[in-house]
């Protein structure tokens, strides 16, 4: 964290991001570094397949996904530790008649694309139509960790 002095002497601007630093103020928020890391690592700079991000509400997300030619058995979502997974595997098939491109335009790659989620995120269900697989998720926020009213007793 580096201090700089702009128009306040006692006013602090966050210049870097130093996690060491960041620990010794923020007790038991280690699972939030790590998530914060893992998500930076897994960062990839490809772009296929594409992919939108849409919201729906406060509660309600959906992930589409372009993968057009795949077929049902070449498909994979998987959730694990708040990462969703999805992965498609192009099957070699061959053909008995030999086929010549003279344009193919249509990427037959297989891929793999991860995506962390926040906290109480779940997969509601996936489905595909007209080529775009399409992932809903909604925030579930157990009874337990929903704010609640406290009733203050008065002693007399």
């Amino acid at each position: 964290m580096t201090k700089s002095y702009i128009n306040n002497p006692n006013e602090l601007t966050l210049r870097s991001l130093d996690i060491p630093q960041i620990h010794k103020f923020a007790v038991g928020f280690d699972n939030m570094f790590d998530s914060l890391m893992r998500t930076t690592s897994q960062s990839n700079s490809g772009n296929y397949p594409p992919y939108n991000v849409l919201r729906h509400s406060d509660d309600e997300f959906s992930i589409e996904l372009a993968v057009a030619g795949f077929g049902e058995d070449e498909l994979e979502i998987e959730l694990e530790n708040s990462v969703l997974t999805i992965m498609g595997e192009k099957s070699e098939k061959v053909s008995e008649e030999e086929v010549s491109y003279l344009h193919q335009g249509i990427s037959s790659r297989s891929f793999k694309r991860s995506f962390t989620l926040a906290e109480h995120i779940e997969v509601v269900d996936a489905n595909i139509k007209n080529g775009i697989l399409s992932v809903h998720l909604e925030r579930q926020v157990p009874e337990e960790k929903k704010p609640k009213k406290i009733a203050i007793n008065f002693n007399k």
